[in-house]
C-alpha cells in the first residue's frame, strides 16, 4: 500500500471507476488515500471511505497523484492549476505538451487502458513527459497492473500508435467473431450454432496463445497442410496483414492530429 493520495477526475466514470475500484481491491491505496471528483458527490465506493469531491480544483489540491479519465472533448472545458503536480492522462489525442500548458502540470504521464480494465485484463502502455522520478513511475506502473499489464514506452507517439491497436481493446476480436458467425450463417449453419462456434474461436480458443508463440502455431498448422492451412492461406492471400496495418495506421492518424483543446 501506498502512502501517497491519488485523485481521479472523472473517477465515476467506466473508465475511471474500473480503476477507483481496482486500485482500493487490490490494497495499492487505502479508501482515506482515494479521492473521486463527481457532480452530484454521490458515489458507491465513498461507502468505503473513499472521498468524494464536486470540485475538481479540490482534488488537484489534496491529491500527489492526479489521474484524468475524462472524455478527451471534455478536455477544454477542464480548468485546474496543477503546478508541481504529476499528472497521469487517459485521454487518447491530447499531448502531453497541450496538457502541460494547460494546466501547468511539472510532469505528465500520458496512459492507454482499454475496456479490459473491467475485468482486469487491460494492457496499458504508459509514456512520461517532464521529470518524473523513478518511485512515481514505479506507482504508475503499479497502478496500471491493477487492472491487468502495462509497460512504459519512450516515445510519445507508440501510445498514439497503441491507441489503435491495444487501445481498442476488444474491437477487433468482436469484429472477428460477428464475421465469423455471420459467414456462417450465410452457409447454411444455424444462428445459434454459428454464434457459439465464432465465439469458442474468439474468446475459449484462443486462450491458447497465453502459453504459446502464435507465429509457431500458424507455422505449425500450416505445415500440417489441413483445413486450417486452406483457410489461413486464403487469408494471406487476401493482404490480411496489409488490412489490419491500415486499420491501425487510421486510427492512429486520428489519434497523431489530436483532440485539442
Amino acid at each position: 500500500m501506498i502512502n501517497d493520495t491519488v485523485g481521479i477526475i472523472g473517477g465515476t466514470g467506466w473508465l475511471g471507476g474500473a480503476i477507483a475500484e481496482a486500485v482500493l481491491a487490490k490494497g495499492l491505496v487505502s479508501a482515506g488515500k482515494l479521492i473521486i471528483s463527481n457532480r452530484s458527490g454521490k458515489y458507491p465506493l465513498a461507502q468505503q471511505g473513499a472521498c468524494l469531491v464536486t470540485d475538481n480544483q479540490d482534488l488537484v489540491d489534496r491529491s500527489d497523484l492526479v489521474i484524468i479519465a475524462v472524455r478527451p472533448e471534455h478536455f477544454a472545458s477542464l480548468h485546474i492549476n496543477a503546478t508541481g503536480k504529476t499528472l497521469i492522462s487517459l485521454m487518447a489525442g491530447i499531448t502531453a505538451q497541450s496538457i502541460t500548458a494547460k494546466t501547468l502540470a511539472s510532469a505528465v504521464v500520458r496512459a492507454m487502458p482499454n475496456a479490459a480494465v473491467e475485468i482486469g485484463q487491460s494492457f496499458t502502455p504508459w509514456y512520461c513527459s517532464g521529470g518524473v522520478e523513478a518511485t512515481t513511475k514505479s506507482l504508475v506502473q503499479r497502478l496500471f497492473e491493477c487492472v491487468g499489464t502495462a509497460a512504459e514506452v519512450q516515445e510519445e507517439d507508440f501510445i498514439d500508435y497503441l491507441s489503435a491497436l491495444s487501445g481498442t481493446g476488444p474491437a477487433f476480436p468482436a469484429l472477428l467473431m460477428t464475421a465469423l458467425a455471420n459467414q456462417a450463417m450465410l452457409a447454411g449453419i444455424p444462428g445459434d450454432i454459428a454464434q457459439l462456434a465464432a465465439k469458442n474461436v474468439v474468446v475459449n480458443s484462443s486462450q491458447l496463445l497465453a502459453s504459446h508463440d502464435a507465429q509457431q502455431m500458424i507455422d505449425a498448422l500450416v505445415a500440417y497442410r489441413g483445413v486450417t492451412a486452406a483457410a489461413l492461406q486464403v487469408m494471406r492471400q487476401g493482404d490480411f496483414d496489409e488490412q489490419v496495418g491500415r486499420a491501425l495506421q487510421a486510427g492512429a492518424a486520428v489519434a497523431r492530429k489530436g483532440l485539442q483543446a
